[in-house]
């Protein structure tokens, strides 16, 4: 069998500098960060003024030039690792001050450990609070050693690394333990809670730290190998909001929760433009053509109508499964946030059995606390806790039968997966045909629904159903459906 051929390393910037600064641009945008043309001529600016001596420098002054939002930093920071990186090929022994630690022999895994430890304490024990450019040197190579001994593998193109072999050869959880102990041993056998507490912080964050390095440098020898294209797809991280809601982690759910404010205040702002926009209303003829009168029946003073936008009432029925919870959690937030918009706001959540949640929703409310307080305190479920939209919707119409009129514009949200169960497609026909309005979001991709114990195309008969996959879809998709 021939060897297999590895792919050259390619040039880091084919096109020039100009040209690879585009190319980052356009990495950016790719991943839903806005930058104009100003920002880009910006960044040229940047890096003429900078130059490419000082790479902390350059990522701080680019950061400035593109950045409009702090929650955009992290997917910025990864990719800059990519376009702009530390080192090209393997790192080596920097220099004699390092006492051969970075050229530890890669079977000795332990001596390797030890040496990460020591240079962790010593980062630590910096006074001045800023790690000195030796030492973080010795980490970096250090680490670039026990990535290129135990995190290559081949792969089906190549050779690459895995961030994930080069931390479990590392033991970072024996690592933190260790670490832990050296900073509780000044305290003496009995350290107080507050010690213990900043102790403990202090561990953790130097290994998160660590942590994040071992990925830097990973996705810096993969990208050499297999392509910049190949790391920008599986190792870049999203945009909070547009992290899908039933694939988002727990710490990707806090970062949205975070968005949720900034995107209510830009949906309330446009939607206020709007209505200042229709507030000159329609031309009254009868009024205008009386005016005429006084100018021998020419119009030349057009009478407008005084507009009177109408409030409706908001209806909301939301699925607090698991399955879709978060979802729910989200649209919440966010219809809470417009609540001003509506004349009143009323919030019902079911599994199987509806149930009426306003008052957890007041004006001052905890909306986080008041998720979780509808699974504890609402009869959400009377069956065997699995979803059954068929049995909310007969629940609600028993229950609440006067709720929809036809100021009231209703909101559904849910996967509509009906474990198999009867879907009460009527009851939802009167429910829409009560409503002046009726729509359902549904946090599933397109080409999901329909499969498995999903009823969605039998709902989608009746009701104008809406993809909401990601928070920036969420948004978009209420816009398009706030009154004006």
């Amino acid at each position: 069998m021939p060897p297999r051929r590895t792919r050259p390393p390619q040039p880091l910037a084919p096109h020039g500098i100009p040209g690879h600064l585009v190319e980052f641009v356009e990495a950016l945008r790719a991943q839903g960060i806005s930058v104009g043309p100003s920002e880009t001529v910006d960044a040229g600016r940047v890096m003429a003024t900078l130059g490419l001596a000082d790479r902390a420098v350059l990522r701080e002054g680019l950061a400035c030039a593109v950045l409009r939002r702090p929650d955009h930093r992290e997917t910025y920071d990864a990719l800059f690792d990519l376009y702009f990186p530390a080192a090209l090929g393997a790192r080596t022994v920097l220099d004699d001050e390092s006492d051969g630690e970075a050229g530890l022999p890669p079977e000795d895994i332990e001596a390797m450990r030890q040496a990460l430890l020591d240079m962790l304490t010593d980062w630590r024990n910096n006074n001045d609070g800023e790690e000195p450019t030796s030492l973080d040197e010795r980490l970096a190579a250090m680490i670039a050693q026990i990535v290129e001994a135990y995190g290559r593998y081949n792969s089906s193109r190549g050779p690459s690394y895995s961030s994930y072999q080069a931390l479990k050869a590392m033991n970072l959880d024996d690592l933190e333990g260790r670490l832990l102990a050296g900073l509780l041993a000044p305290y003496g056998e009995e350290p107080t809670p507050t010690q213990e507490q900043i102790a403990k912080a202090l561990a953790a964050q130097r290994i998160t730290q660590l942590r994040k390095m071992v990925e830097s440098e990973t996705k810096r020898r993969t990208a050499e190998q297999l392509g910049r294209d190949h790391v920008q797809m599986y190792g870049v991280p999203q945009l909070a909001e547009n992290v899908e809601f039933l694939r988002a982690s727990g710490e990707q759910l806090r970062q949205m929760r975070r968005v949720v404010g900034p995107l209510a205040r830009q949906l309330a702002t446009r939607l206020a433009a709007r209505r200042r926009r229709s507030r000159a209303g329609e031309i009254d003829l009868r009024k205008t053509l009386r005016k005429s009168m006084s100018t021998g029946g020419v119009p030349i003073d057009v009478v407008l109508k005084k507009p009177h936008p109408a409030r409706p009432e908001l209806v909301v029925l939301c699925d607090v499964s698991g399955s879709v919870a978060g979802f729910s959690h989200f649209t919440l937030l966010l219809v809470h946030a417009l609540r001003q918009q509506f004349s009143r706001v009323r919030v019902f959540a079911f599994i199987d059995t509806t149930d009426e949640v306003t008052e957890l929703f007041g004006p001052d409310a905890d909306l986080a606390v008041a998720v979780q307080r509808i699974t504890r305190e609402a009869a959400v479920y009377t069956r065997d806790g699995h979803s059954d939209y068929g049995h909310a919707f007969v629940s609600f119409l028993d229950k609440f039968p006067n709720v929809l009129s036809p100021r009231s514009s209703l909101l559904v949200l849910g996967d509509g997966r009906n474990n198999y169960r009867n879907p009460e497609t009527d009851l939802l026909a009167h429910m829409v045909n009560a409503s002046r309005h009726a729509h359902w979001l549904n946090p599933e991709p397109k080409h999901l629904w329909g499969s498995g114990d999903s009823a969605v195309p039998r709902y989608q008969d009746i009701i104008t159903m809406h993809e909401c996959r990601s928070a920036k879809q969420l948004a978009s998709v209420i816009d398009a459906l706030l009154p004006v």
